[in-house]
């Protein structure tokens, strides 16, 4: 519904909200990935939480890494996130996103899902810019943000929402909605 040039899940984002929104009313947008089905409503919900801190332009999830296998595969994207700084409990702000196992040294990983929030304003700064080196390298939008000093703030939460990315895992997600009889 949207072109097919888009870079970016956020380009095509902006474009829908520009087509359904030209008067601006909407301050907030989400973005959801449509190869996340089994994405709890709930989820929605605490991405927009970052938010109550104004000084938040872009908000998304993330979840602690249990599976020993998902700290090193590059099919997981990691983020590197700090809470020093962020005012509220179980928010964190991204300081980097990778596919590789980061960062070193004790202590939680935590597994990016690829949801997130917009003010209005951050996601038409956004897709201004062109692609980064470091987007471009990781294949990974969220680091054009970074790379031009936008502030993302990851909301904790206790669960992954089922991510079609492999043959496997469509098998799996059609397993799981499927309809009981």
């Amino acid at each position: 519904m949207t072109r097919a040039d888009h870079q970016s899940g956020s380009d095509r984002a902006f474009e829908a909200i520009s087509r359904i929104d030209p008067e601006q009313d909407a301050d907030t947008i989400v973005n959801l990935q449509g190869d996340l089905p089994t994405l709890d409503p709930e989820l929605v919900r605490k991405c927009l939480r970052p938010f109550d801190d104004k000084r938040v332009q872009i908000s998304t999830l993330a979840v602690p890494i249990r599976d020993a296998a998902e700290r090193t595969s590059p099919d997981v994207v990691k983020v590197v996130a700090s809470d020093v700084g962020t005012a509220a409990e179980d928010v964190m702000r991204a300081l980097y996103f990778t596919r590789a196992t980061a960062p070193a040294g004790e202590g939680p990983l935590y597994h990016h899902i690829g949801i997130y929030g917009y003010r209005r304003a951050a996601l038409e700064r956004f897709v201004s810019l062109p692609p980064s080196p470091l987007e471009m390298r990781e294949k990974l939008e969220q680091l054009r943000a970074l790379e031009h000093g936008m502030r993302i703030e990851v909301a904790i939460v206790d669960t992954v929402p089922v991510g079609v990315d492999t043959p496997g895992d469509l098998e799996r997600a059609r397993d799981i909605l499927k309809p009981v009889n």
